[in-house]
C-alpha cells in the first residue's frame, strides 16, 4: 500500500513533469511577440530619431539634447522600480491577471505621450528645452507602466526552458520588426511634408496607432499560468529587494545588460549622423534597416538551434563575440565605404540578434534562481530592477552622443571637419565594440546559470511546492 507521503512525492514529481513539458501554442507565442512590436512602434521612435529631432527640428543644442536623455532615463529607471513594486504588491488579482491589465489600460496614454515628444512648439530656447524634458520624461513614465508588466509576463506564462527560449525568439522578432519599420517608414513619411516639424508627429502618430492595436492583440491572446499572489505582509517589498541584492545571477546579468544595451542604443543614436556626414548617404538608414531585418529570421533560427545544442549562456557568448569582431573590422578596414560597410554591418547585426534574443529568457530564469535562494518569487521587482539597468544604459546611450557631438565640434546641417568625422567613426564603431567586449568577459566568467542548472532549480521548487 502506498503511503500518503509517497503519494505526495509522486504528485510533486508529476507536477514537475507537467510544467517541464513545453506547452505554449504558436498563437500565444506570436501574440507575445506582437506585444514587443507594439512597444517598438513607440519606443524606437525616441531611441532612433528623437536626438536628431531635438537638434535639427526643435532647435536645442546637442548637449542639452543628450542631457534630456540622461535625466529622463535616470528618472524612468526609478519609475520602473516603483511600477515593479506596485505590480508585485497587488493582492486582489482578478480574472484579467496580474500583468495584462497594465497593457490594456496603459497603451493609449503611451501612444499620446509618444506623439507629444515629437511636437516642436514655438518657444524660446529655455522653453524648448523644458518642453523636451517634460514630454520625454512623461513618455518614459507611460512606457514603464506598459513595459514592466509586459516584460514580467513571460515568467508567469511558463517555467519551461524551451518555451522561454521560444518566447524570447518571438519577442526579439517583434522588437527587430519594429526597428525595421521605424527605419524604412519614418523618414519617407516625414519627407512627404515640406515642414518636417509637421511630418514627424504625423509619422509617429500613425505608428503609435499601430502599436496600440498590437498591444491589444497581445493582451487578448496571452495567458498567465504561474502567478503567485503575495500575502499582505508588511515589509514584503523590502524583503524582495534584499533578496534580489543577494541574487548573483541577476547582478552579473545587470552588468552585462548595462554594457550591451548601451552599446546597441549608442549605435542607433549615432547612425543618422554617421550616414549623413561620413558616408554622405543620409537615406542609408532605410537600406540598413532592410538588411538587418533580412537576417533576422535566419539569426533567430540559428539562435534556437544553438540554444538547444550548447545552452543559452554559450549562445549569447557566441553572438557577442561575433558582434565585437565585426565592429573591429568596420572600424579598422571597411567602415568608410558603403558596400563593404553594408556587408560587415549586416553580419554584425546577424550576430547581435543572438544575445538580444536569449536575454529575455535569462531574466525569467533568474526569477526562479532568486526564489530558490530566498523563498520569495518577485517577477515585477526582478524585471523592473533589470529594466532599471536597461534605462541607465539607455540614458548613457542618449547622453554620450550628445556630449560627444559637442566635444568633437559637430554643427548641424553643415560640412563637418576631419576631426569631427573621425569622432563620429569612433562613436559608431569603437565605443560599442569595446563595451560589448567588456560585457563578454564579465558574462563568461560570472554568470552561474546554465540550462541544466536552471532545470534542476525548477525541479527543487516544484518538489518544495513553491511553483
Amino acid at each position: 500500500m502506498v503511503s500518503m507521503s509517497a503519494k505526495k512525492e509522486q504528485t510533486k514529481q508529476e507536477k514537475f513533469d507537467d510544467i517541464s513539458t513545453p506547452k505554449l501554442k504558436f498563437k500565444e507565442k506570436l501574440s507575445y511577440g506582437l506585444g514587443d512590436l507594439g512597444n517598438g512602434m513607440m519606443f524606437d521612435m525616441g531611441q532612433i530619431y528623437l536626438l536628431k529631432f531635438f537638434t535639427d527640428i526643435l532647435g536645442i543644442s546637442a548637449f542639452y539634447g543628450g542631457l534630456v536623455f540622461l535625466v529622463s532615463k535616470i528618472f524612468d529607471a526609478f519609475v520602473d522600480t516603483g511600477v515593479g513594486t506596485y505590480v508585485d504588491s497587488r493582492t486582489n488579482i482578478g480574472k484579467r491577471g496580474k500583468f495584462r491589465p497594465f497593457i490594456l489600460y496603459g497603451t493609449v496614454p503611451l501612444a499620446i505621450c509618444t506623439v507629444l515628444s515629437f511636437i516642436a512648439p514655438n518657444l524660446d530656447q529655455t522653453g524648448k528645452t523644458i518642453w523636451a524634458f517634460a514630454t520625454y520624461m512623461l513618455f518614459n513614465a507611460a512606457y514603464s507602466v506598459v513595459n514592466i508588466p509586459y516584460g514580467s509576463l513571460s515568467a508567469s506564462m511558463t517555467v519551461n526552458a524551451e518555451d522561454r527560449t521560444q518566447l524570447s525568439v518571438y519577442r526579439n522578432l517583434g522588437s527587430q520588426a519594429a526597428l525595421f519599420v521605424a527605419g524604412i517608414v519614418v523618414i519617407p513619411l516625414v519627407n512627404q511634408f515640406p515642414n518636417h516639424a509637421v511630418g514627424y508627429p504625423v509619422a509617429v502618430a500613425l505608428l503609435a496607432v499601430v502599436g496600440v492595436v498590437l498591444h491589444l492583440i497581445c493582451y487578448k491572446n496571452v495567458k498567465e499560468r504561474h502567478v503567485i499572489q503575495r500575502p499582505k505582509t508588511k515589509g514584503m517589498g523590502k524583503k524582495a529587494f534584499v533578496s534580489l541584492l543577494k541574487n548573483g545571477a541577476f547582478a552579473v546579468l545587470a552588468i552585462y545588460t548595462l554594457l550591451t544595451i548601451m552599446s546597441m542604443f549608442l549605435k542607433q543614436s549615432s547612425q543618422l549622423y554617421y550616414f549623413q556626414y561620413v558616408m554622405d548617404a543620409p537615406n542609408l538608414v532605410g537600406l540598413v534597416s532592410t538588411l538587418n531585418f533580412a537576417v533576422l529570421i535566419p539569426a533567430l533560427y540559428i539562435t534556437t538551434l544553438l540554444s538547444k545544442k550548447v545552452g543559452k549562456k554559450m549562445t549569447a557568448i557566441i553572438g557577442i563575440a561575433g558582434f565585437v569582431l565585426c565592429e573591429i573590422l568596420n572600424f579598422a578596414l571597411f567602415g568608410d565605404h558603403i558596400t563593404t560597410f553594408l556587408i560587415v554591418n549586416t553580419i554584425s547585426s546577424f550576430f547581435l540578434v543572438i544575445p538580444n534574443t536569449v536575454t529575455w529568457a535569462f531574466i525569467a530564469d533568474v526569477v526562479e534562481y532568486g526564489q530558490w535562494k530566498s523563498g520569495i518569487r518577485s517577477e515585477g521587482i526582478t524585471y523592473s530592477s533589470y529594466s532599471f539597468t536597461r534605462k541607465i544604459s539607455q540614458a548613457l546611450a542618449g547622453f554620450i552622443p550628445g556630449l560627444a557631438l559637442t566635444m568633437i565640434g559637430y554643427q548641424p546641417n553643415v560640412a563637418q571637419t576631419t576631426e569631427t568625422l573621425i569622432g563620429l567613426k569612433i562613436l559608431f564603431f569603437a565605443v560599442p565594440g569595446v563595451g560589448c567586449l567588456i560585457a563578454l568577459i564579465i558574462f563568461l566568467i560570472g554568470y552561474p546559470l546554465t540550462d541544466k542548472r536552471h532545470k534542476q532549480i525548477v525541479k527543487e521548487l516544484a518538489l518544495r511546492e513553491e511553483i
